[in-house]
This record gives structure tokens, C-alpha cells and sequence, in this order.
């Protein structure tokens, strides 16, 4: 390498050399000669790469790979040769070249993740930085395993688009909850729309970054959430325009009030409890139904104490909810405690990305 051009037409012909073996130690050969070699240039690097491709071509797949570990990291490798690795179809050989090698431009990757199968697609998932642009076809064509992998690499920026489509397909998948709702760079009101799929452990974490979350951050989110579709949530009651009537002019002469509320929770009309509780709290009605309707009682202890309803207001709605079950106070009262521990400051930001679907509704 100290004379790297009076070297290459010896290379080229040993290249040429039909033995497979003997092309392997000439690989290994040109591989050592080209790392123990100081102050290489561009010209004798990509000219090295030429030989080093043409060798490596119709070897064995252990033998490329091998190839693969040593150029993958290097920074001063030649493009050609791991560009050549990168779109290799054995993922055994691609991987190592697509995680690390910082060569490799959009312009290279693009055509990789457009074309090749799901470990192609992982290995660029987990690369130190991924754009925008890859991250949009990764999202679109890899399976969950590697939307797992994209979403846990917090190096990898997902545009607007891209975080919808992934949030969307991880509510369906409890396996995706977890890597989702720990996402740095997830946008809020995507984030606060997990807390109706995930499990309470989930839940609380969503709501300790609703309680750090920048009050610009948080306005900016708020400005740019997503217009939900309200149809994805069923049909209303036949009794609701009837009962909503009822329920503003209450709301009009002030006397829509918690006790009103609780008298409501009591009575006949389910349609006009959820819609003074959806009233009171300043959430749609869709919001206020999936909260009974599925007895979530530490959304339901958001609800309340976003709207300032008392402690003993909360616990007597959340029995009346459990009372079908085993040990329904205890249960009660365990959200009850969850109920005074909560900030009610964390509770109406959180009831902020609540109402989006609401605010886009009447829009």
C-alpha cells in the first residue's frame, strides 16, 4: 500500500484467480494490507475497493461477511466496496455494513429498505442516525419487530406522518406499548393518545411526562395535534340529542354541579350521566363514555380531578362502577389514593390532549 498503483495490476490479476481458496487468502491478504496502510488517498482507496469488490464477489457468503465486519465501522473504507456490502441480499453480510458504516448516505440506504426484507430493514432501524426520509419507508414497509426496533432508537427521526402511522399500529400491539410510550422525540398529543391501550404502569408514565412537559411544548403540541376521526368510535345513543337538550339547559342556569351529577350517576339515563360528566370535565362524549363504558377508573380519577370533583365524589362514582366485582372497595379505594396523589395541574394536561378529538369534532 506504501506504492498502491504500481501494486494494481498485480491485484487485478490475481482477481481473476479461479481458485477459491486462493481468492480467500488473496481477501484477507488485500484486507490487512489496506488497514496496516497509512495515509491512503481517495483515488488509491476506491481503487483498492474496485479489487477488494471483484474478489469478494462470488465468495461465499461467511467470506463477504467477514469482509463486511471489518469495513463496516471504518470510516475511511471505500464507497464503493460498502455500498457494494450494503445491498448485499444476505442479511448476514448486509448488517454489519448497514448498522454502522458512516459512509453510507440516504442516496445509499433508500434503495436498500425500498427493496430488501425485514433484517435489512432492522439492521438500518438501529443505525447511530436515521433520517426522516428512511424512517418514512421503514414505518411503511417493515412488521412490528421492526417498527420496535426504529422506535427504540431515539437517534431516528420519524416525521409527523411517520409517528401516526407507528402509533396507530402499536395500539393494536401490546408488544409495541412499552418502546412507544418511552419514546423521547414522540410527539405529545400522539403520546396521551396511547393511554386508553396501555396498562396502568404505562399510564402512569404517560402522565409524569404530562406533569414535566414545557408549557410551550405543551401549547405547541396542543397547536399541532391530530385531527381525529370521531366515527372510529361508534354510533350515539338514540335518547342523546334529547338528553343533551336536558343537559344545557341545565349547564345555562348554573346548575349543572357535581351533587346534579352524582344524582345523574344514580338514576336511569346513562346517556345523561356521561354527557353532564363529559360537560363538567370539558371532554366529548365519546371520551366520557370509553371511561365507564370500560370502567377505566384511573382515567375516570383524571377526569374528576381535571374538573375539581371532590375525593368522595370520585370513590362513590368509582363503586357504583366496580360494584359487579369482588372486593369493589378495596378496589375503590386504592384509585381513590391514586385519586389524592395526583396533581391536578397533571390531570388537566393530560384532559388538554383529551379534548383535541373534541375540539377537531366541532370543527
Amino acid at each position: 500500500m506504501s506504492a498502491p498503483d504500481s501494486r494494481l495490476p498485480e491485484l487485478i490479476s490475481i482477481a481473476r484467480e479461479s481458485s477459491s481458496a486462493r481468492r480467500r487468502a488473496l481477501l484477507r491478504e488485500l484486507t490487512e494490507s489496506f488497514f496496516g496502510a497509512a495515509g491512503c488517498g481517495e483515488v488509491e482507496t476506491e481503487a483498492f475497493g474496485v479489487i477488494l469488490a471483484e474478489v469478494a464477489r462470488d465468495m461465499e457468503a461467511a467470506v463477504r461477511a467477514e469482509l463486511a465486519e471489518r469495513f463496516g465501522p471504518a470510516r475511511h473504507a471505500p464507497r464503493g466496496l460498502v455500498r457494494m456490502l450494503a445491498d448485499d441480499p444476505e442479511s448476514a453480510v448486509a448488517t454489519a455494513v448497514l448498522r454502522a458504516s458512516p459512509l453510507l448516505t440516504d442516496e445509499d440506504l433508500l434503495p436498500v429498505v425500498l427493496k430488501h426484507g425485514q433484517d435489512h430493514l432492522r439492521a438500518v432501524s438501529a443505525r447511530p442516525q436515521v433520517s426522516e426520509a428512511v424512517s418514512d419507508v421503514i414505518v411503511a414497509r417493515g412488521d412490528d419487530e421492526t417498527l420496535g426496533t426504529l422506535l427504540r432508537n431515539d437517534c431516528a427521526n420519524l416525521s409527523r406522518r411517520a409517528s401516526e402511522a407507528a402509533v396507530e399500529r402499536a395500539k393494536l400491539n401490546p408488544a409495541l406499548h412499552e418502546v412507544t410510550v418511552n419514546r423521547a422525540s414522540l410527539p405529545p398529543d400522539l403520546l396521551n393518545e396511547m393511554y386508553f391501550v396501555v396498562e396502568i404502569r404505562l399510564r402512569q408514565t404517560i402522565l409524569e411526562q404530562n406533569a414535566r412537559m414545557d408549557p410551550a411544548l405543551l401549547e405547541s403540541a396542543l397547536r399541532h395535534g391530530r385531527v381525529q376521526v370521531a366515527t372510529r368510535d361508534g354510533v350515539l345513543p338514540e335518547d342523546y340529542a334529547e338528553t343533551l337538550a336536558k343537559i344545557e339547559q341545565l349547564q345555562a342556569a348554573n346548575r349543572l354541579t357535581p351533587s346534579v351529577l352524582a344524582g345523574l350517576m344514580r338514576g336511569k339515563s346513562k346517556t345523561a350521566f356521561l354527557i353532564a360528566l363529559a360537560r363538567l370535565a370539558d371532554v366529548d362524549f365519546h371520551t366520557a363514555r370509553q371511561v365507564v363504558e370500560r370502567r377505566e377508573l384511573d382515567a375516570l380519577a383524571v377526569v374528576c380531578r381535571a374538573a375539581d370533583l371532590d375525593r368522595a365524589l370520585f370513590l362513590t362514582c368509582a363503586l357504583v362502577l366496580v360494584n359487579e366485582d369482588g372486593d369493589a372497595l378495596g378496589k375503590a379505594r386504592s384509585y381513590a389514593e391514586m385519586y389524592a396523589a395526583l396533581g391536578r395541574d397533571t390531570a388537566q394536561r393530560t384532559i388538554r390532549f383529551w379534548r383535541l378529538r373534541r375540539e377537531a369534532v366541532a370543527a
